[in-house]
C-alpha cells in the first residue's frame, strides 16, 4: 500500500520561515532510516502558498488564482509517499518522525489509490495506459 503522508502547514512556515539546521539534520536522518527501511519513496519540502497558483474549474472554463491563499490550517509545507504493508506501519513511522514545525504540528496520512480500487470502470484499455505511463516516468528517472 502507499500512502501521500502531508506535513501541515504552520502560519510560520507560510511567512517563509526556514527550517532550523537541527530540524533539517533531524529530518535527514529520519529519511535515511525510511530510505533504509524501503519505506520512502519520495519526499519534498513546498514553499509557502504565496508562491503558489490554483486553477480553479467550474465546467470547460478555467481560472488562474494566484497565491496566498486564506485558511493556513488546509495548506501543506511537505510530503512524503511511502510503501507501506499497512495504514498502522505507516501511522508507527509517522510516530518517529521528528517534529516537523517549532512548537504544534500535524501530520496527515492518506492511503493511495491502487488500480484495483477503481473497479470495472478502470477498463483493461486504462489499465494499459496507465502502465504505460508508469514505465514512461521510470525511465525518465
Amino acid at each position: 500500500m502507499r500512502f501521500m503522508v502531508i506535513i501541515k502547514a504552520t502560519k510560520e512556515s507560510e511567512a517563509g520561515v526556514m527550517p532550523s539546521t537541527q530540524l533539517l539534520t533531524e529530518m535527514g536522518t529520519f529519511n535515511e532510516e525510511l530510505v533504509k527501511a524501503g519505506v520512502m519513496l519520495a519526499g519534498e519540502w513546498l514553499h509557502p502558498s504565496s508562491k503558489g497558483t490554483r486553477v480553479k474549474f467550474s465546467g470547460d472554463k478555467r481560472t488562474v488564482l494566484d497565491g496566498p491563499f486564506a485558511e493556513t490550517k488546509e495548506f501543506i509545507t511537505g510530503y512524503w509517499l511511502w510503501q507501506c504493508k499497512s495504514k498502522e506501519e505507516a501511522i508507527e513511522w509517522a510516530k518517529r518522525c521528528p517534529n516537523p514545525m517549532p512548537g504544534e504540528s500535524e501530520i496527515e496520512i492518506r492511503q493511495v489509490f491502487e488500480a484495483d480500487d477503481f473497479g470495472a470502470e478502470f477498463t483493461p484499455e486504462l489499465r494499459e495506459q496507465e502502465e504505460c505511463i508508469a514505465e514512461q516516468i521510470t525511465s525518465r528517472q
